[in-house]
């Protein structure tokens, strides 16, 4: 066992103190016995041991292990995330079960075996590193901070409906899954979510996979032990293990392979990782939100994607619209992204022509907000003028595939009808007026038999 780590030993037997400081001496940096549990807590603000190495039994009660578990409770009262082993020469599995129930790491029998003991110890000094490093890590996100309040814009009934919604799981930590093309900010709802949880003042961190290669998939959300693969030089925990007591944000989740689907739905039931490289099981507590831009249903459907892990990650389904069907939204986003760009380029932008807003809604937005986004940044950066022309304004031309082409006029015009309804939030006169037409003429469209 290499010389690292601080041992407390707390046993009112005198022989044992003087043995165990014997053996363990040469093996760890420092090691602290005493008789008397009493002067536990202030070892632990004192001396700050990474492991207690606690008898279960003194000589108040030397048979149930009552009053060992009581110190154990009040030990883990000053630090919940204190590494405690039991010792007592009155074993068995019964009372083996409880002190891990207990908050207990493990469990040794008296008399003990020299390199049981050692190798016991040797991996409550690498859990407390474990822990330790988690916790940095936390620190870390922490300092940064979490994400800031997100910004949602949108008066159209689809958006009103998921501000709606978002309310209502203001009281409860299920898991989430949000629905929704490239572009449509389904980030930007999942922040929505964990700041309206019970769950706000803790740690959210995200991880998008769909950016991260597929055999890295594994070691990023669960981490690794040192030497699990070639380039493993040091052990490090996962985003599950980092989030835990707080939320985590798997977007793209859809982008999973079904091995690592597999080993996500056993930590979502379970509660408990393994990194790479170890059989160790470790607790988790954690708040999954994810999102994805696929057909998820169809992809269950497929085989490509997990019924089982989807009914555990969908709770609650959140279906993001796209922009393409929340009517004036697009002019209330592009007025938005004028003024924050106007302000960033010190730019004198400050409105849009008529025209400019006829054309913008008269676009289908494939890219959604984010596309939107780019074009006003572009538009803002090159116009010289106070009001945005629309020839200021360029946009993406799609042209269809040879296979794709339509000829039939009446089926062109009802796609156009139904697109210039869908994008006014079913609000007749402002689809009418997108068409150029009347308001009377829209409804003959409508009702016109296919």
């Amino acid at each position: 066992m290499e010389k690292k780590g601080k041992i407390l030993v707390i046993d009112d037997n005198e022989d044992v103190l003087l043995a165990l400081n014997a053996l363990l001496l040469p093996y760890v940096e420092k090691v602290k016995v005493s008789a008397y549990p009493e002067k536990i807590e202030h070892y632990q603000r004192s001396f700050r041991p990474d492991v207690i190495l606690l008898d279960m039994n003194f000589r108040k009660d030397v048979v149930s292990g009552v009053e060992g578990f009581a110190w154990l409770e009040k030990i883990l009262e000053v630090d919940p995330r204190a590494i405690v082993v039991f010792m007592t020469a009155y074993a068995d599995t019964g009372k083996a079960v409880q002190a891990i129930k207990a908050g207990a790491t493990d469990f040794i029998s008296k008399p003990w075996e020299n390199d049981k003991l050692l190798a016991t110890l040797s991996a409550a000094l690498k859990l407390k590193e474990s822990r330790d490093e988690v916790e940095t890590l936390k620190r870390q996100v922490t300092t940064l901070g979490n994400p800031p309040y997100p910004e949602i814009i949108g008066e159209s009934p689809a958006m009103q409906e998921i501000f709606s919604l978002v309310e209502k799981l203001s009281d409860t930590e299920a898991n989430i899954l949000i629905l929704g093309e490239n572009g449509t900010g389904k980030d930007l709802i999942a922040r929505s979510i964990f700041y309206h949880s019970p769950r706000s003042r803790e740690i959210f961190t995200a991880i998008d996979l769909g950016t991260i290669p597929d055999a890295l998939f594994e070691s990023e959300l669960f981490g690794y032990e040192k030497g699990a693969f070639t380039d493993a030089r040091k052990e490090k925990p996962g985003r599950v293990e980092v989030a835990s007591g707080g939320t985590l944000f798997l977007d793209e989740i859809g982008n999973l392979s079904l091995p690592v689907q597999a080993k996500l739905l056993t930590v979502i039931e379970k509660k408990q990782i393994s990194r790479l490289g170890s059989t160790r099981a470790i607790p988790v507590d954690v708040r999954f939100i994810s999102a994805t831009n696929v057909d998820i249903h169809e992809a269950v459907r497929r085989g490509t994607f997990r019924q089982d892990l989807l009914y555990r990650v969908n709770t609650i389904e959140v279906h993001v619209p796209p922009l393409r069907e929340r009517g004036d939204d697009v002019i209330l986003l592009a007025e938005h992204f004028l003024q924050k760009f106007a302000r960033k380029y010190n730019k004198q932008a400050r409105a849009l022509s008529r025209e400019a807003r006829a054309k913008l809604l008269a676009y289908a937005w494939p890219g959604n907000a984010r596309e939107l986004q780019n074009v006003m940044e572009r538009a803002v950066i090159l116009s010289p003028d106070v009001t945005l022309k629309a020839g200021s304004i360029t946009l993406q031309t799609f042209e269809r595939g040879r296979d794709e082409e339509r000829f039939n006029l009446e089926a062109i015009e009802r796609d156009t009808v139904e697109r210039a309804i869908r994008r006014c939030g079913g609000n007749m006169n402002k689809a009418a007026a997108l068409l150029g037409i009347t308001r009377y003429a829209l409804y003959r469209k409508i009702k016109k038999e296919p």
